[in-house]
């Protein structure tokens, strides 16, 4: 809602942790004294079951951090990322760079998501471009640029909980008689991303193969 800003939110999460973990810690202590179990236990096990509940996501995303390599600029090609270029002028005070870490950050992702690959489809660049915008603008995302000469699609998507500004963008090439679709997703802030930008590009190739292959099917059926 924009009423505080990230450091001051993940500042309550700090705080939310202690207060829920302190809940509980005190629920358990009455709990093991008769007197106030046998007063009080409708508190007693509200105390618990709040201070689970505040605890609990919490230390999930925690855990999930941990799980994940400690990377915010993910892409399908490590060897040659795509470029950020009309979305660079946006991200002029983000702490975060446009420019690709290198060898380092994509060693870190081939450990942790080795799954990321190019897209491969037997259509002509011409064909997937406007499918791969179509297929962006269902994400949610908010178009920055659309070069259809280039084969150049950028984006910025904008989390739900804490508004974290990741950038997207799409490259378009054609290979042999189909397209290879590249993909890079990348922070604005922060060491860590959790996994959501290769969410994120995971999300978006499964959208848009799903797109071009009903186009395909679609097409079949009128050609016959």
């Amino acid at each position: 809602m924009g009423v505080w800003g990230i450091w001051f939110g993940f500042t309550l999460m700090r705080v939310a942790l202690y207060l829920g973990a302190a809940c509980i810690v005190l629920g358990l202590a009455l709990a093991v004294m008769p007197k106030l179990r046998q007063q009080s236990l409708g508190v007693i096990v509200l105390s618990i079951v709040l201070g689970a509940m505040t605890v609990s996501p919490i230390l999930y995303q925690v855990r999930k951090a941990r799980a994940r390599p400690y990377i915010h600029d993910l892409t399908t090609d490590t060897m040659d990322p795509p470029e950020f270029v009309d979305v660079a002028a946006l991200r002029a005070a983000a702490p975060n760079p446009v420019e690709y870490g290198g060898e380092a950050v994509a060693e870190k992702q081939r450990s942790g998501y080795p799954e990321l690959r190019p897209l491969r489809v037997p259509q002509s660049p011409s064909e997937v471009f406007d499918t791969a915008v179509a297929a962006a603008k269902a994400m949610g995302w908010d178009m920055v640029a659309a070069q259809s000469e280039a084969g150049r699609i950028e984006a910025t998507d904008t989390t739900f909980w804490f508004g974290f500004k990741d950038d997207v963008v799409i490259r378009i090439r054609p290979e042999d008689a189909g397209s290879v679709i590249d993909i890079r997703s990348k922070s604005r802030i922060g060491g860590s991303d959790i996994g959501a930008n290769a969410e994120r590009i995971d999300r978006f190739l499964k959208e848009l193969s799903g797109r071009l292959d009903a186009d395909q099917g679609h097409c079949g059926l009128e050609c016959e």
